[in-house]
């Protein structure tokens, strides 16, 4: 049984993610010769040489190629571990993850008046973000929309919200009452690093088969909001996020004939504590449809 020096592993795919040993040891706060001895004692341990040095750079040898994915996925399962050790030994604290315009902030300051003991944190996720904020033990909770992969997690429906057409302001469809998928299915759509949300919120492929038209790839909030007041581009949102009360150059329109999204309460499948459990109570209890609140598209 060889017995892994995680260090040495951590040192390796660094190596192999910046191809240079130059560039990998300046990231990883060591010198040159320094890396280049920790890696041939990785080598050796494993009996196998990981990478050759070229002009060019550094370049995994076939061997390399086969451990990459094995070390990364080593090192991810030892930060699981420390973090659910942690949160093991101290479930004292929980954060609560939330998405745009899912409002936690009276659940947080109910939880935190029932449990003066507890630390009660928050973290605001992004699009994509919050399978792997959950696994990775970046947060106890999440309030979020879906599509979500929930193999690993456990997922609680909360309500349907509908979802609108987000446009500029001087945008051809502005002002309708309602709009319908014909009316806009030559509008490029934003899309991100993640092939479950496009196919939801790009409603792709449409429901003949066809594709919907390809707009920029985006990765920040702010970003799409300037590509559509710009008039570049269309986007399908939540109707709960409020878009047009923030700025007064991009509009929402309904739309009829898609169905709405969910917004869910979604935590580690195998976790259990008597603060996570209040925490999912209280959340479920204070979250509210738009609709209930007042805040329909219309």
């Amino acid at each position: 049984m060889t017995d892994l020096d995680l260090r040495l592993v951590r040192y390796f795919t660094a190596v192999a993610e910046h191809r240079h040993f130059g560039r990998a040891a300046a990231s990883l706060h060591t010198t040159q010769p320094s890396l280049s001895r920790q890696i041939r004692r990785l080598e050796g341990q494993l009996g196998a040489r990981l990478l050759d040095r070229t002009p060019q750079g550094t370049r995994l040898t076939e061997a390399g190629e086969v451990f990459l994915p094995r070390a990364r996925a080593l090192l991810r399962s030892a930060e699981q571990a420390a973090a659910s050790t942690r949160a093991a030994a101290a479930p004292s604290r929980v954060t609560i993850g939330y998405r745009t315009n899912l409002f936690v902030t009276p659940a947080v300051r109910e939880l935190r008046r029932r449990h003066p003991e507890a630390e009660v944190l928050t973290q605001h996720l992004g699009w994509t973000e919050t399978r792997a904020a959950l696994l990775e033990h970046r947060v106890d909770v999440a309030v979020t929309r879906l599509p979500l992969r929930a193999d690993g997690l456990r997922v609680t429906v909360l309500y349907d919200e509908e979802r609108v057409l987000l446009v500029s302001a001087d945008h051809r469809l502005a002002g309708r009452k309602s709009v319908t998928l014909a009316d806009f299915a030559d509008e490029p759509l934003p899309r991100v690093d993640d092939p479950d949300w496009n196919t939801f919120w790009r409603l792709d492929p449409r429901p003949d088969g066809s594709r919907a038209p390809d707009g920029p790839l985006v990765r920040e909030f702010e970003e799409k909001f300037e590509l559509i007041a710009a008039g570049q581009l269309a986007a399908i949102v939540p109707a709960g996020v409020r878009f047009s009360r923030l700025r007064h150059d991009v509009t929402i329109v309904p739309v009829d004939g898609i169905e709405p999204c969910q917004v869910a309460l979604a935590t580690r499948a195998a976790d259990d504590n008597d603060l996570l459990t209040s925490a999912c109570k209280t959340l479920e209890a204070h979250l509210t449809s738009p609709e209930a609140a007042g805040l329909t598209a219309r």
